[in-house]
């Protein structure tokens, strides 16, 4: 039936996010690795924050979002006047799109991106063009083939999701610098935390006017229930940025709750030094058994199975047990299983399990 109520142009043809499953049918307590969640959870000031925000549920927020914008600044060494927050850093994504993109342009992302970035441009009326990565990897050279006098948007994430590795400072600033002028590279540095001395981009913004860089507190800081994120760039972009950003677009729990967590850097450390400890062990383990996965600079390893069928076959194995990975097929990454890193039981678990599994299959 053709309804006379249409809505914009692409809107139909998004698929909508699939998170990952967070349930196993007769599995009272499964251990949830599909997700990329911090097992150790958000630090004890943050959930003191949270607990506090109670008694002023009935005022508005700040929407200046001074407090947390000016720790950003602190922690951060940025400026304070160029950072912009929302709800999660796929807000951000939304918001360059809709200020960026539309009807006639076009958003190029790369072959194993983020989903949100070619939903978030089909949203915004505007052509989401893919372009190969290498052995996983973003490949300059493909995304500068990819750009024509149409393009207004290229989003990286670095490190990737779901494929845990890095491109190279100077690759991103050969990109940034070869783009037309009326391109805006945006840098999503999601898991940029979990890579030591990463500043996720923030240098190459405060070189040039045609990057911008989001971040996001989901990750290491454990607030995924919470949906904070940012974004730092030239003053033009921020600018517009906020012009579409919804006046309380943050709650003070939100803002509150982000900036204890900000600023408790030994927790902070802590999980940052856990997960890479934890991050090489499963890593070596699933080696040994013929389970490669390249070297992973986030919070979960991509493993490679020999086929999409072998990859299908562990992660039922897996879900039967009680322990929830992440397929990616959607990914165009049929034979890979994305695995977050747990706490070191549930590595154990998970390595101990996909043991077994590779031991039926010989």
């Amino acid at each position: 039936m053709t309804h006379a109520i249409r809505p914009q142009p692409g809107i139909l043809n998004i698929s909508p996010y699939v998170g990952g499953v967070s349930h196993a049918a007769g599995v009272s307590n499964v251990v949830k690795l599909s997700s990329n969640e911090n097992p150790l959870g958000p630090s004890e000031a943050a959930k003191t924050a949270f607990r506090n925000t109670a008694q002023s549920l009935h005022r508005y927020p700040d929407q200046s979002h001074a407090a947390l914008r000016a720790a950003l600044a602190e922690v951060h060494g940025l400026d304070a006047e160029r950072i912009i927050c929302g709800a999660g850093s796929d807000e951000i994504i939304a918001f360059l799109c809709q200020t960026y993109a539309g009807p006639g342009s076009e958003v190029i992302y790369t072959q194993h991106g983020f989903s949100m970035y070619r939903i978030s441009a089909l949203a915004a009326g505007a052509t989401p063009v893919e372009v190969p990565e290498r052995d996983r990897v973003v490949d300059v050279d493909a995304i500068l083939a990819g750009v024509t006098e149409r393009t207004t948007l290229i989003f990286i994430a670095n490190p990737g999701n779901p494929t845990s590795t890095m491109v190279d400072a100077g690759e991103v600033a050969r990109l940034a610098a070869a783009l037309p002028d009326h391109v805006l590279l945006v840098l999503d540095g999601a898991y940029a935390e979990f890579v030591d001395g990463f500043d996720g981009g923030a240098a190459l913004v405060d070189a040039r006017d045609n990057v911008v860089m989001t971040r996001t507190f989901s990750k290491l800081y454990g607030l995924g229930a919470l949906r904070v994120g940012w974004g730092y760039g030239p003053a033009h972009v921020i600018d517009a940025l906020n012009r579409v950003r919804g006046p309380f677009n943050l709650s003070t729990t939100q803002l509150e709750t982000a900036e204890a967590a900000l600023l408790d850097r030994d927790w902070v450390d802590h999980c940052r030094s856990e997960n890479a400890r934890l991050r090489v062990l499963l890593a070596e383990a699933l080696a040994e058994m013929g389970v490669p996965s390249d070297t992973s600079c986030a919070n979960f390893i991509l493993a490679r199975f020999r086929d999409a069928a072998e990859a299908t076959a562990c992660y039922d194995h897996l879900q039967a047990a009680g322990v929830l990975v992440r397929k990616v097929a959607s990914y165009g990454l049929p034979h890979c299983l994305r695995i977050t890193i747990g706490d070191q039981e549930s590595c154990n678990r998970v390595a101990y399990l996909i043991g077994t599994f590779r031991e039926g299959q010989s």
